[in-house]
């Protein structure tokens, strides 16, 4: 028997939310497919937007599907993606059809599909997958987040000396500022990785595999699914607000509730 992707969440008839969020799940999936054929093909026609910024064949690809099947199921609804401008309304999906477009361009199977539902401004469905590893990362907020069925939950770590944290960087952000980030951490006896893609390193925290996430610029696109799973998996993060420009970056802070006081003066 196929395991449940997430606690019962009403039924999909007399719910709104529910409909997109099955219909989320389900997305994800085909998006995932679609993902993969590029990518095991190597046939990814690399363009860049700027400097370092990649986008492939595949980021338009699956870009477009999603785009056309949100259209087709939920017409009323607004849509924001990283690779074309979107429309806002009071419920708007916010997605990034390839988060971390240079691992994938290379290679290197760490990139997920992003799918996040905002109704007037609040984050209300996160679904992150992960086609490569076959992780379907789901949450509704009020009613946990999961992984292939099973619950998650952050990490006990209290001490940074303890700790592991993704630390991501941007080039939107200043070098030296990115430098003296790192330098606090090991000072602190913190370890960090950089995964490369922001929604996969939020559902490593969300799933306790991390103790934390830190990037300085980072758009709605790129977080705001991962940012739901870290809240429902009883963990900390900074607001990233949907208010004025939605396609403005912001810097993104997620943790553990024990190391929240500590990242955020490191930060």
């Amino acid at each position: 028997m196929t395991p449940r992707l997430v606690a019962d969440t009403g039924t999909t008839n007399d719910d709104p939310l529910a409909r997109r969020f099955a219909f989320a799940l389900s997305m994800a999936r085909e998006a995932g497919r679609l993902a993969m054929r590029y990518f095991r093909s190597r046939d990814l026609s690399i363009s860049q937007k700027g400097l370092r910024d990649l986008v492939t064949a595949a980021d338009h690809a699956v870009d477009a599907l999603i785009r056309t099947k949100i259209a087709e199921n939920f017409p009323e609804d607004g849509i924001l993606t990283e690779e074309t401008a979107g429309a806002i309304s009071g419920t708007t999906w916010v997605i990034d059809p390839i988060d971390g477009t240079g691992n994938f361009a290379r290679g290197i199977a760490c990139f997920a599909i992003s799918i996040a539902v905002c109704v007037d401004g609040v984050t209300q469905i996160g679904v992150v997958f992960d086609p490569a590893a076959d992780e379907m990362f789901a949450a509704r907020r009020g009613r946990g987040a999961f992984c292939n069925g099973t619950p998650l939950g952050v990490s006990k770590t209290t001490q940074l000396a303890e700790a592991t944290v993704d630390a991501g960087y941007s080039r939107k952000a200043p070098l030296p500022d990115y430098v003296a980030l790192l330098a606090r951490l090991l000072d602190a006896g913190c370890d960090f990785v950089q995964f490369g893609s922001a929604a996969r390193g939020l559902a490593h925290v969300a799933a306790g595999r991390v103790d934390g996430f830190i990037e300085a610029h980072l758009f709605a696109w790129d977080v705001l699914a991962g940012l739901l799973l870290v809240q429902e998996a009883s963990g900390f993060s900074t607001d990233f607000l949907l208010t004025g420009n939605w396609e403005s970056g912001q810097p993104v802070l997620a943790c553990t509730p024990g190391l929240s006081a500590a990242l955020t003066e490191i930060a």
